[in-house]
């Protein structure tokens, strides 16, 4: 019946909008202002993420938490197959990317990267539940405006906010550098291991470099985002746009296919998501381990640890070698 009330560019719209499109693609990306120019729809879609964190990694501590002694062994064991999901993630994390980067450092930088990674893996996530497309249906239904949305979209596909993250992890890793080095420490970082005579010529490039750095990581995120959901939105698009230009019977093949296609990039999506959730994290621990060692230290370490373990008792040196 409603389908039927509707016609013209109504039914096309509504069409699109039930599909997770709409007419221009850029409305999936785009942020919108809610109060002035300092509260916009990410703003509330970024309070959204940290609600959602909170509750998730409460109740996932309290299942990951050791139980009471009248549960016996079990009371080791982690209940709950989302606390278990995500009690591997974070010691994947910390076991094979925190802790072999940093070393004794790790533990003290643990909780800020964990947080990040999963900050940065929620606000990609959330851009995948079309909640959009329910305002926008809502909105053409009900308001006349099919344009109305307050929360929604993909936080991390704003280079505002992305950039904010870099200058955050910027800031930590540059104080971390004085703190562990002195400034005579720090300071020698952009020389790069040169000789002093070199400095005309490596500290132009090192000071660029220490720039391009939080840069880079606020860019590849961006883009990643941004190109991923405009593809998505273009893709299921070309389904509104077969039916309504070729008609049902035409239009419908190369609808099935747009479908199939836009199920494939869905997939895609998600895994992008975590990745980039990943790169991020791992290149901000990369960055804050080179500006805390020195080569001096990574030899001094290799050195301590050659005489703490002989050949014989390594079991990763061929017994040929002994």
């Amino acid at each position: 019946m409603l389908c039927k009330a509707l016609q013209g560019k109504e039914e096309r719209m509504l069409i699109s909008l039930v599909l997770g499109a709409g007419d221009n693609p850029l409305g999936h990306v785009l942020d919108r202002p809610l109060i002035g120019d300092w509260f916009s729809m990410n703003t509330l879609t970024m309070l959204l993420v940290v609600g959602l964190m909170l509750f998730v990694f409460v109740r996932v501590a309290e299942k990951i938490g050791t139980g009471p002694e009248s549960e016996g062994n079990e009371r080791y064991v982690t209940k709950g197959r989302l606390a278990q999901l995500l009690e591997v993630i974070i010691l994947y994390l910390r076991d094979t990317v925190i802790r072999p980067q940093l070393g004794h450092n790790a533990d003290k930088f643990t909780p800020f990267l964990l947080t990040l990674f999963f900050f940065v893996l929620f606000n990609n996530m959330i851009g995948l539940i079309p909640l959009l497309d329910v305002q926008h249906l809502f909105g053409a239904l009900f308001l006349d405006n099919a344009h109305f949305a307050v929360i929604g979209g993909t936080p991390t596909g704003r280079l505002a906010v992305t950039l904010a993250l870099a200058s955050v992890a910027f800031i930590l890793w540059h104080i971390n550098g004085l703190r562990e080095n002195g400034i005579k420490g720090w300071a020698a970082h952009f020389l790069g291991g040169a000789p002093w005579y070199l400095a005309p010529i490596m500290l132009p490039v090192e000071i660029m470099g220490t720039f391009v750095k939080p840069f880079a990581l606020a860019l590849r995120l961006f883009a990643n985002m941004t190109a991923g959901h405009v593809l998505l939105a273009v893709i299921i698009g070309f389904v509104a746009s077969s039916l309504d230009g070729l008609g049902w019977v035409l239009g419908s093949p190369i609808a099935l296919i747009s479908i199939i296609a836009g199920i494939a990039i869905m997939f895609l999506e998600t895994f992008v998501a975590f990745l980039q959730a990943f790169i991020f994290m791992f290149l901000t621990t990369l960055f804050i381990a080179q500006m805390s060692h020195h080569h001096h230290d990574e030899e001094h370490g290799a050195e301590a640890y050659d005489e703490e373990h002989s050949m014989e008792d390594d079991a990763t040196v061929p017994v040929s070698v002994v």
